[in-house]
């Protein structure tokens, strides 16, 4: 079935800052797709810790070979439509489980999918707000399959960790982000993170617009702070 599901061109692993600590998580997206690579990986984590970018990085594959669906904008849909034939390809990437757990055909439908991929060697990225027991699943077998691979916690990004996504992805469109500069907006910023990043956009605009460097009174003057 048609799906209108867009990925965003900028959700690319090279565009991800990669924390210390999630350095393992990042290793076993990469390697999923070669001989030995885990069948199923779960991550979950806080709003803004970056899950969707991840795995929608993870379908940014050439010929079409994977899917992204973002669970929380299809459950409306007829699961078994949804998932009909997806394990056919190399990876499918669900996003937002906890957008269906409890749904008794959702969860169904995900246990088969499982199955299916796990015979057809499709490989499974799962996304959610919390650990698969946390998750509130009522099917104990779907419950099972969601823990056969490893199970990745995202954590919150703190403000100096902000600060530092920030000047990495402000370096990526060629700005200069100085680590005051940074602190500063990420004190004044909205909490979320995408939020956060929507600011880097508008500095950006603005810079090139005025040809001015990313300092403390310029950004007061565009962000009207």
């Amino acid at each position: 079935m048609p799906l209108e599901v867009r990925l965003r061109d900028e959700a690319t692993l090279d565009n991800y800052f990669v924390l210390p600590q999630l350095q393992p998580l990042i290793d076993a997206l990469q390697g999923q797709l070669a001989d030995g690579g885990e069948p199923s990986l779960y991550l979950h984590g806080p709003p803004g810790s970056g899950k969707s970018h991840l795995l929608q990085s993870c379908c940014q594959l050439p010929d079409e070979q994977a899917l992204y669906l973002p669970l929380a904008d299809l459950r409306t849909y007829a699961p078994a439509e949804v998932l009909q034939g997806v394990e056919r390809l190399a990876r499918i990437c669900l996003d937002d489980l906890d957008a269906v757990a409890g749904d008794a055909a959702w969860e169904l439908e995900l246990f088969n999918l499982c199955n299916r991929a796990r015979q057809s060697g499709c490989r499974l990225v799962f996304s959610a707000a919390a650990a698969p027991r946390a998750l509130g699943v009522g099917l104990p077998d779907l419950l099972s399959r969601l823990t056969w691979g490893p199970v990745f916690a995202l954590p919150r990004a703190a403000d100096e960790d902000k600060a530092e996504i920030l000047r990495f992805r402000a370096a990526r469109r060629g700005l200069g982000l100085s680590p005051g500069v940074a602190s500063y907006i990420v004190s004044r910023a909205p909490r979320e993170m995408a939020r956060l990043l929507a600011l880097l956009d508008e500095l950006d605009r603005a810079s090139l617009a005025q040809q001015r460097a990313l300092s403390i009174p310029f950004v007061k003057q565009a962000l009207g702070w």
